[in-house]
């Protein structure tokens, strides 16, 4: 019975603990205040990097429309690149490491208001290179560049919450 209540009294303790501290679970992104509908304009709609801010918006509950007429807001994207450039070479000049690097510009209209000036985001990830292991290597390289478009997405929706 004592070791039921001292178990729970720790598990009180380390909950205020973290409380304290600030920490703050993932989960869904702040709404952005400023629109409750935004279309996003992109010269890719299918890019990794649109779909992720896409889904940003519905998850932080804006309805993201595909009429930008019928939209508060238009997020326009002028700029959405991965590239990759190589680190490091092998004795036998193959290519052993790689930088990824995604970057993507935008910015925020309503109506005829700029809400947000063009704004760049760029993130990079190294990853090493193996021919022997051709096609691991590139889902890798893949599921990084999902990863990076998804980070770059939360970066956006910061900047749109706090608009």
């Amino acid at each position: 019975m004592r070791r039921g209540v001292a178990v729970a009294a720790l598990a009180l303790a380390a909950t205020c603990l973290l409380a304290a501290c600030g920490l703050r679970l993932q989960g869904r992104e702040a709404t952005p205040q400023a629109f409750a509908s935004a279309h996003v304009e992109a010269p890719d709609q299918q890019s990794e990097f649109v779909q992720a801010l896409a889904r940003s918006l519905a998850a932080s509950g804006v309805r993201v429309e595909q009429d930008a007429a019928r939209a508060e807001a238009v997020i326009r994207i002028s700029r959405d690149l991965v590239g990759e450039q190589v680190l490091s070479v092998s004795a036998r000049n193959i290519p052993r490491e790689y930088e990824l690097t995604y970057k993507v510009e935008f910015s925020v209209r309503k109506g005829e208001v700029e809400l947000l000036a063009p704004q760049a985001a760029e993130l990079t990830r190294d990853f090493t290179f193996d021919e022997t292991i051709l096609l691991a290597k590139e889902r890798e390289q893949r599921l990084l560049e999902e990863a990076l478009a998804r980070d770059l997405a939360a970066i956006v929706m910061r900047q749109l919450a706090a608009l």
